[in-house]
């Protein structure tokens, strides 16, 4: 593979088909856009890898929803990582980039350092609440976290939420090839049946903890169809997943030849921030003058910083909140 091929499919997520199996799915290379993620911040190698997973699990999903504006995934957790949280902007016009952004929030002193980076969540919940923007009323649906992966939460997500066999084989780390530096790269395929009524959506499951397993939900020939798509995923190595030597295409073939892949256009993604002054101003807005005044530092302005993207905003604290006495600079 060429460097023009690798770079062709680098930060992209292919939606592909399987007409054998009535299955769809997508194949995800981050490589500057998930670098872009992790250098706002200096995390710890276990919250790096849990970011990294978490905004690689979110470009895929993000690609399979008809969305028009956002959809959000967060991990909550009683471990030593309390917080994962990332977006996926749909893109604003055809041919243009899909956004993500990501970021994580931790207490440093409890981290485990020989630990898995999984293990440090704990018990929680993990989410995914989906906003089509002005006038529309947001989705959110919650399942606890469970298995051993981010990848694991978000299968069960699908088989108890939306009664979606879904499954995702992941890898994410620092990579180097020769003569460049070592920097973040990530890939991954996903499947998932293809929507129709469950006849056992409203069955207890047999997963863990009575949740819903994507053997509770497919029955007869989708059964089948799954258990063989399923075991050809099982066969895919960690360099073909993350790249860049094998082109998603080829990987499609090399797994699934015998299931008549077809793929669509690639989507591409990018880091991008939805954060302004304006967000900043509009969320202060609830604020009375009293409340400002406690958020006033020293200098007398009034500070703010993205958590996502690490921008820094200042205010004159008499332009912010609901009695705001002056015009915003």
């Amino acid at each position: 593979m060429t460097l023009g091929g690798q770079i062709a499919w680098d930060d992209t997520v292919l939606p592909f088909q399987l007409d054998r199996s009535d299955i769809r799915g997508r194949v995800a290379r981050l490589d500057g856009a998930l670098e872009k993620v992790l250098e706002q911040h200096a995390y710890p190698p276990q919250i790096e890898a849990l970011v990294a997973e978490a905004a690689l699990l979110t470009a895929m999903i993000g690609q399979t929803m008809k969305l028009r504006w956002k959809l959000s995934l967060q991990i909550r957790g009683s471990g030593a990582a309390r917080l994962i949280a990332t977006d996926y902007f749909a893109p604003s016009a055809p041919g243009e980039p899909a956004r993500i952004r990501a970021y994580a929030a931790f207490d440093a002193d409890r981290l485990a350092p020989d630990a898995a980076p999984f293990s440090q969540i704990g018990e929680g919940y993990f989410a995914i609440l989906i906003d089509q923007g002005a006038g529309t009323t947001p989705y959110q649906g919650i399942t606890p976290i469970t298995g051993k992966s981010l990848a694991d939460c978000a299968q069960t997500y699908f088989a108890q939420s939306e009664q979606l066999p879904t499954r995702f084989a992941l890898t994410y780390g620092r990579s180097q090839l020769p003569g460049a530096a070592a920097h973040w790269r990530a890939g991954g395929v996903m499947l998932q049946t293809m929507p129709k009524a469950s006849p056992f959506a409203n069955a207890g499951g047999s997963g863990e903890g009575g949740l819903l397993d994507a053997a509770d939900v497919l029955e007869g020939d989708d059964a089948e169809h799954w258990t063989r798509a399923n075991m050809l995923l099982d066969t895919v190595e960690e360099l073909e997943l993350v790249g860049p030597s094998v082109q998603p295409t080829d990987l499609l073939v090399r797994l699934f030849h015998e299931e008549g892949p077809r793929v669509f256009d690639p989507q591409s993604v990018h880091f991008g921030c939805s954060c302004s002054a304006d967000k900043v101003r509009q969320s202060l807005s609830i604020y009375s003058a009293k409340d400002i005044r406690s958020m006033t530092t020293e200098e007398g302005t009034v500070t703010a910083d993205c958590q996502f993207c690490g921008a820094h905003y200042v205010f004159d604290p008499k332009t912010l909140g609901f009695e705001a006495e002056g015009d915003a600079d």
